[in-house]
């Protein structure tokens, strides 16, 4: 009951954390994870229900809202039948590797392995595993284009110049019409 008790504080805790840069660092100095690695970055302020059947390399960034799945509970309602048997609960690991972006209202299923230098677009489900130097996004996640296709692209679109809110509104109402 105890850890019990423990974890959900913990959970509270990382919650009422507002700024996400002192929320990362409270996650890694609690251990929170299987393991993090360097240059991690989570913007959630929920955490998973299994925290520590996750596991990050370095240079991790986690976008607000994603969804780490660990579990079903389905077991809970087959064993409901009465039919004389019982079903287990369903717990696997997720694995994310190296510099590995995961956008906004991402779902990351249970038993999934994200390779390294992945980018997983925002509302994506993620059901299966991702290989390494992709961009996949949708439900399910699909690839759309290797991780450097995407450099490319992004490097030919955006400058190290600061670009002031109304220009970025021409530019959009130009490209638009």
């Amino acid at each position: 009951m105890k850890s019990y008790v423990k974890k959900q504080l913990l959970r509270l805790r990382v919650y009422i954390i507002f700024d996400a840069v002192k929320r990362t660092k409270y996650i890694k100095k609690k251990n929170i994870f299987y393991k993090v690695g360097e240059n991690f970055f989570f913007q959630p302020r929920k955490l998973p229900s299994d925290p520590e059947m996750i596991s990050f390399g370095n240079n991790v960034v986690v976008a607000s809202d994603v969804t780490f799945i660990n579990h079903d509970i389905i077991n809970t309602m087959l064993n409901g039948l009465s039919r004389n048997k019982y079903y287990s609960y369903y717990l696997r690991p997720i694995s994310i590797g190296d510099n590995v972006f995961i956008g906004s209202n991402t779902i990351i299923l249970p038993d999934v392995k994200i390779g390294n230098n992945v980018i997983i677009g925002a509302g994506s489900v993620v059901t299966k595993d991702v290989s390494n130097n992709t961009v996949v996004c949708g439900n399910p996640a699909k690839e759309v284009c290797t991780f450097n296709e995407f450099l490319d692209k992004r490097s030919q679109i955006y400058t190290n110049d600061i670009i002031e809110i109304d220009k970025l509104w021409r530019m959009f109402y130009d490209e638009k019409n």
